[in-house]
């Protein structure tokens, strides 16, 4: 179902250089992810290749990238591009790498590790890769064997500072150039944490960003996660979160997407433990020839659980979105509470958006329910408003905007909420709806 041996070929000489200079504990995880990619490789083939239907991943795989390299940015650009407060722990990486010298004060009692270091508690580096499933996935295998660099956060049990983790992934833009971000997110007992991942930057060169993120919510723990995509048009970026709650454990996620060519965030949440949730919102932008799939996964596990899943797409121009939504109940998870939704405001007769929420069942005791909408607003919004003497095209984007506010609005980070409502409105397409 996937090509192996061209597209591996490309990436041999390159991850023999890196693997002379990678810290030791990570060099038996990275090899046999290799190995993977050399067999699999990129899934490019279209026919049976389900999770990948509505995403041609071809223009990714076929360009020959080169590692990006870590360069010196200036702070104050950052944070002209990123989401940024002082009141925040703030750490950068350039092209994957982490610049020390612009991350701010790390005085916490939560211990925030650099991946790239060789000193590593033995116990964490046990736990990179533990619920990321590369086998059928090569994207996922090309990050693991190339993962150089990330951050490692662990979070003490019981501790409950209010304290925000800001990691910025800055893109520089280099022609044809790939960076591997990694993120490790570990929550003990009783504690409750923040963590904001951005991906920002490009220069309207071909780039490709592929990222993945492990996150482990412990018993009657609490982990806010929220991921945020700004590149531009020429660059790729392929993301991958996993999930593993424990009892009485709660995750809320928040993912805002725009500004991407081909952007794909591969999510999956599992919910291992009695009395855990999950509540996963997303808002994504498409505009001019943009794509953007999402592909989101909840494995009930076992019983009196609860989650819900709702995004919203807001498509423009040419562009083209991709929902799959699918929560499986498994035997053993009866009193299961599930809810999934996909709405989409299409701007555009050229957009097109392809939505595939699913249930899977296999308990007789649940409450579940999916859907999935796609259109314009209708006419009698617009005609109300109108006669209320509010402009045609004012109207519209009050309409557009108070759509995405619905997303926006659950943010509980006031800075972060603000920069997500001027980020998003200031780039909403001039549109009038017309009927």
């Amino acid at each position: 179902m996937q090509e192996a041996s061209l597209m591996a070929n490309k990436y041999e000489e390159d991850f023999d250089n890196l693997s002379s200079i990678n810290p030791e504990w990570s060099s038996d995880l990275r090899n046999k992810a290799m190995d993977t990619f050399r067999e699999i490789g990129f899934p490019v083939q279209r026919k049976g290749n389900e999770k990948w239907k509505y995403t041609n991943a071809r223009p990714i795989a076929d360009v020959e990238y080169s590692p990006a390299q870590f360069e010196k940015i200036d702070s104050d650009y950052i944070k002209s591009i990123a989401p940024w407060h002082e009141s925040w722990i703030n750490l950068l990486f350039v092209n994957g790498y982490y610049q020390e010298t612009f991350s701010g004060n790390l005085s916490t009692n939560i211990k925030i590790s650099n991946m790239a270091s060789s000193d590593l508690d033995a116990n964490l580096s046990r736990t990179v890769g533990g619920i990321m499933d590369y086998s059928d996935d090569g994207f996922a295998a090309l990050n693991t064997a190339f993962m150089s660099d990330g951050a490692i956060i662990t979070v003490p049990e019981g501790e409950n500072s209010e304290v925000v983790i800001n990691l910025i992934f800055f893109n520089q833009g280099l022609s044809d150039t790939v960076n591997h971000p990694r993120v490790l997110v570990t929550s003990g007992a009783n504690s409750t944490v923040s963590v904001i991942e951005n991906y920002v930057g490009g220069s309207g060169d071909r780039t490709f960003t592929n990222s993945v993120s492990e996150i482990y919510v412990g018993e009657n723990a609490t982990v806010n996660h929220y991921r945020l995509m700004n590149e531009t048009d020429d660059t790729y970026d392929v993301g991958y979160g996993r999930v593993r709650i424990d009892t009485d454990g709660t995750f809320n996620s928040r993912s805002f997407f725009r500004g991407c060519g081909i952007g794909r965030y591969d999510l999956n949440v599992s919910v291992e433990g009695e009395n855990a949730s999950c509540d996963l919102q997303g808002l994504y932008f498409t505009n001019d020839a943009q794509h953007m799939d999402n592909f989101i996964n909840i494995d009930h596990v076992r019983p009196n659980c609860q989650s819900n899943l709702f995004y919203k797409g807001i498509l423009a121009g040419r562009s083209r979105a991709v929902f799959g939504g699918t929560v499986l109940v498994r035997k053993e998870a009866q009193k299961t509470d599930s809810v999934q939704s996909d709405k989409n405001l299409i701007l555009s007769p050229h957009a097109e958006v392809d939505s595939k929420p699913a249930l899977f069942i296999y308990a007789d005791d649940v409450k579940c329910a999916h859907g999935a909408t796609a259109g314009n607003i209708d006419a009698d919004t617009v005609f109300y408003m109108r006669s209320r003497g509010i402009d045609l095209e004012v109207a519209s984007r009050l309409i557009i905007y108070g759509f995405a506010g619905e997303i926006i609005d659950k943010v509980e980070i006031p800075e972060l909420r603000s920069y997500l409502a001027e980020s998003f409105l200031s780039s909403l397409p001039t549109h009038r709806f017309e009927f």
